[in-house]
């Protein structure tokens, strides 16, 4: 249970994370980059585009792999009742063995 709670946790980060990172992009190529005009800057253009679109691949990926191996460690556990059967069974065959009580057909139509 610990696990799943830790991987789900992971999965909201990451989720966070490409968010911001999507939005800081532009589609035409713009965004973050765009600000950095000088060439004179540490990271220039060209290489803040190849971090954003870097980052934005290594999270998709790693949201990719966190959702898959969240599959292996879903809790499967069962409430079982005295009778050893799960209460959802229970109630399906307490259901099937009550009569449907006061039951009353509608009444017919003539045209």
């Amino acid at each position: 249970m610990g696990l799943y709670i830790l991987i789900s946790v992971l999965i909201l980060i990451v989720c966070v994370l490409m968010i911001l990172v999507v939005l800081v992009q532009n589609s035409k190529g713009g965004g973050l980059a765009s600000n950095f005009a000088s060439s004179n800057q540490f990271m220039g253009v060209r290489k803040t585009a190849d971090f954003l679109e870097k980052s934005t691949w290594t999270l998709a990926i790693s949201l990719l792999v966190l959702s898959l191996f969240s599959i292996f460690v879903i809790p499967k556990t069962q409430v079982k009742s005295e009778t050893g059967q799960s209460e959802i069974q229970k109630q399906i065959d307490e259901s099937k063995a009550t009569p449907v009580k006061d039951f009353q057909a509608p009444p017919e139509q003539t045209k």
